[in-house]
């Protein structure tokens, strides 16, 4: 006979809901410390639990280190924009697209200017964070380049790489200089600007080898 041994519910809460929100509370606390206008030079993991208001103990349960912390911070943040922002552009037509995209972006990163900062702001400077952005980018080339070829029905092709790359970094320096405030629009105005120059990118002859 196998006995299994059962976790008891701590007042009324099963172990797994409270493993899950407590990490949660973790990611939510990086994003605090990441994405605030303040970001500390040395976050220490004392620093991170103190925000978190969790102890030491759960920290290491979770992460290794605080190189793994922030990636998963990044990764979190990345994760919801990417599903949400695919999602719109699959339920736009193709000539609403771009805008469909650009929009979701701009929302969310307009509602919680943390998100805006951890992903876009070139005012941070934490190692684990440039090297995420430096893949985030890479993904993000990936599917605009891919995006391109299922649009015009063409085959790849080095042309459409160089506009995929563009427009994922020129799209990202918009937005960093306009969460710094060099960019004065509003976010209406700002999705206008940025539909308006994607739009261009839609030329067929842009992508003829």
């Amino acid at each position: 006979m196998v006995f299994v041994a059962q976790v008891r519910p701590y007042r009324g809460i099963e172990a797994r809901v409270r493993d899950a929100d407590r990490r949660q509370r973790f990611i939510d606390a990086g994003l605090d410390l990441l994405g605030s206008g303040d970001t500390p030079d040395d976050l220490t993991v004392r620093a991170i639990c103190r925000q978190a208001g969790l102890t030491v103990r759960y920290f290491y349960e979770y992460f290794s280190d605080k190189d793994e912390f922030v990636a998963a911070v990044f990764d979190s943040v990345t994760a919801h924009l990417a599903a949400t922002t695919q999602a719109a552009v699959a339920a736009a037509p193709w000539a609403e697209q771009n805008r469909a995209g650009i929009t979701n972006i701009v929302r969310i990163i307009s509602a919680d200017r943390r998100v805006g900062r951890l992903l876009f702001s070139t005012r941070l400077s934490n190692g684990v964070l440039l090297r995420k952005r430096a893949e985030q980018g890479g993904i993000f080339a990936m599917l605009s380049r891919e995006h391109i070829q299922a649009a015009l029905q063409i085959p790849g092709n080095s042309r459409i790489s160089a506009t995929a790359h563009f427009v994922v970094g020129g799209v990202a320096q918009t937005l960093s200089a306009w969460l710094s405030g060099e960019i004065a629009l509003s976010p209406e105005e700002l999705v206008d600007q940025l539909q308006a120059i994607l739009d261009q990118l839609n030329e067929p002859r842009l992508f003829r080898a």
